[in-house]
This record gives C-alpha cells, structure tokens and sequence, in this order.
C-alpha cells in the first residue's frame, strides 16, 4: 500500500513551561503523554461526527452529504477508522494511515495523470470525468481551545501529585 505522511506540529509556550515544571520535579512523562495522546485521539474522532475543524468551524459539506443528508468524510469510516494514537517519555501524537488523508485536512486540487481526466461516480449514481477536482480543506486533525484547556490541566495535575509525593 502506498503511504503518505503530513505533521502538524503545535507548539504552545504555556504547555510548553508547564511540561518543563513537570520534568524539573524528576517525573516520567510517559503517562501524561499517553493521556494527552488518548485525549487527542478522542478529539479528532469527535470531529468527524461533529463536521467541525479544531478551531470549531463546520466543515463544507461534500456533495453526497447534501444529497444524502448523511456526513461528510465518513461513508465508509476508513479515515475515522485510521486515525491512531502513540505516546513516549517525551510526546504525544495522533496519526492517520490514509493515503489520502493530507487531502481532506488542507485542501488542494487533484489533477489527472493521463488519460481523459479523473472519472468517479457522484452520490447520484452518475459517472462523470473531470481534468481535475478541488478539494476544500476539511481540517480534523489539530488542537482546539478546549483540548489545550485539557492537556494544561493534566500536565497541571501531574506537577501538583509529584510535588505532593516529595
């Protein structure tokens, strides 16, 4: 199977000096980490059922969803189905294994390769052939206001039990 990757990387001063009060106490961070990580997991699942980006936008709803009143991004679950966590000492990440998963989070324009151009069939039944197809930019992964509210209070959590353990 092919494979693609993207990263996003979120890089907040606040968890940032939280994180370093927690390791100048002496602590392992890897169950902190693996908090934060299962949290963010649950968070990007959630998006796919709420149709909302990390900043709380809706998404644009795709064709088939308007003319099926059903979501977006989810017919067949295997971009919500793919999206994993993993956790160390020192990170916490949420991924997916999709090759076409860095499509639907930023957006762009798919071009044929060769032949007449691209043929699929819409929600309709109908099969059409474009030269090329926009996708709109339907972010589910990232890091909302209410998921860094999160992750500060569980960090804040971890340094108030280690410094109460010493």
């Amino acid at each position: 199977m092919t494979s693609q990757s993207f990263e996003i990387s979120y890089d907040d001063a606040r968890i940032r000096a939280s994180l370093q009060q927690l390791m100048a106490l002496g602590r392992d961070q890897s169950k902190v980490m693996q908090d934060i990580a299962n949290k963010l997991e649950q968070s990007t699942r959630q998006r796919f059922i709420s149709q909302t980006s990390p900043d709380g936008k809706k998404w644009l709803p795709s064709l088939r969803a308007k003319l099926t009143g059903k979501r977006t991004l989810i017919l067949d679950r295997h971009l919500l189905d793919s999206v994993a966590h993993d956790s160390g000492r020192n990170f916490a990440q949420v991924s997916v294994n999709r090759v076409y998963a860095a499509i639907h989070q930023f957006g762009g324009v798919i071009k044929a390769k060769n032949g007449k151009g691209l043929r699929f069939r819409l929600a309709n039944g109908d099969f059409v052939i474009r030269k090329s197809v926009t996708i709109p930019a339907r972010p589910y992964m990232g890091i909302s206001t209410q998921d860094e509210n999160w992750i500060l209070k569980r960090i804040e959590r971890a340094i108030n039990e280690a410094a109460d353990a010493r």
